[in-house]
C-alpha cells in the first residue's frame, strides 16, 4: 500500500516516514520524527521532535507524541521518545520526551493506551501493556510486560510497577507493586494476586500456586519485609521463575514495596 497524506495535514521536511504511512487531515508531523511502515496517525493528531514510531501503530486523533517534558529541570539537548511496534495510542493520549539530552520515553510493543491518558519524561514500558482511560504516569516510571491500569489510576514519580500486576480504577500509586499482584485505594495496598489476569495469560495450575504461596509468605504471614523475602529466598521452589521475579524486583526497589491490606 502507497503511502496516504492527507492535503491538509504539515509534514516537515526533516520527517521520515516508510513508503505505506497514513496521516490523516490536519495532523502534524514535525521535527525529526520516524515513523515506520504500517503506521496510521489520524486526524488532529501530533507526532514532532526526537521521536521514532515504529510499525502498524495507530495514533488517534487529538494524541500528543513527542512534544517537549513538563520536567523543570529540562536544559535544552535532545532527548526524545522511542516507541515500538503495533501500539494503539486513543484520543487525547500524551507521551512526553525524556528530559536529559540524549535520553528516551520508552514504550515497547502491543501497548494499549486508552484515552486522556499520560506517559510522562523518562517513562520506560514494557510491552503488553493495558492502560484504561485517563491514567497517568509521572516521569520516571517503570512498567514491566503485561500491566493492567485501571481508569483514573496514577502512578507517582520513580515507582515501578511489576510484570503481571494489576491497577485498581482510582488508585494511587506509591510504592514499586510487586509483579502478579493487584494494587488498589488511596494509596495502593496490595489486595490479591491476579488469578484471573494469570489464567487469561495461560499461567498453569503450578504457577498459580506459586503465585499464591509467594502471596501469603509477604503479605498474610505477619512478617516484615526482611523476613518475608529472607524466606521466599529459602523456599523449597525459591528457583522457579515465579519466586525469581519477586526477589529480582525486589532487590531493584527504592521505593520500598507496596504492603499488602489490612484485614
Amino acid at each position: 500500500m502507497s503511502r496516504n497524506i492527507h492535503p491538509t495535514a504539515i509534514v516537515e521536511s526533516t520527517v521520515e516516514l516508510a513508503d505505506d504511512v497514513q496521516i490523516g487531515a490536519f495532523a502534524y508531523i514535525g521535527g525529526t520524527a520516524r515513523i515506520g511502515e504500517g503506521t496510521i496517525v489520524h486526524h488532529h493528531a501530533s507526532v514532532e521532535g526526537n521521536t521514532v514510531v515504529g510499525k502498524r501503530c495507530e495514533v488517534f486523533p487529538y494524541c500528543s507524541i513527542g512534544a517537549k517534558t513538563q520536567d523543570l529541570k529540562y536544559k535544552g539537548g535532545n532527548p526524545g521518545v522511542r516507541i515500538g511496534d503495533e501500539n494503539v495510542f486513543r484520543e487525547y493520549v500524551s507521551v512526553h520526551a525524556a528530559t536529559g539530552d540524549g535520553l528516551f520515553t520508552v514504550i515497547g510493543n502491543n501497548n494499549t493506551i486508552l484515552a486522556y491518558s499520560h506517559v510522562a519524561h523518562d517513562c520506560v514500558l514494557g510491552s503488553h501493556i493495558v492502560t484504561s482511560n485517563s491514567v497517568g504516569l509521572a516521569g520516571h516510571v517503570t512498567v514491566e510486560d503485561h500491566v493492567t491500569f485501571g481508569a483514573m489510576s496514577g502512578v507517582h514519580q520513580f515507582c515501578r510497577i511489576g510484570a503481571y500486576a494489576m491497577i485498581g480504577a482510582y488508585a494511587k500509586t506509591v510504592q514499586d507493586v510487586a509483579p502478579y499482584f493487584i494494587a488498589d485505594g488511596h494509596p495502593a495496598v496490595i489486595r490479591t494476586f491476579n488469578k484471573i489476569g494469570l489464567e487469561r495469560k495461560g499461567f498453569t495450575a503450578e504457577q498459580l500456586d506459586r503465585v499464591k504461596q509467594v502471596y501469603r509468605i509477604l503479605f498474610r504471614e505477619g512478617l516484615n519485609r526482611t523476613q518475608a523475602l529472607e524466606k521466599l529466598s529459602q523456599h523449597p521452589q525459591a528457583q522457579s521463575e515465579e519466586f525469581q521475579r519477586i526477589l529480582a524486583f525486589a532487590a531493584k526497589s527504592e521505593r520500598g514495596l507496596a504492603p499488602g491490606a489490612v484485614n
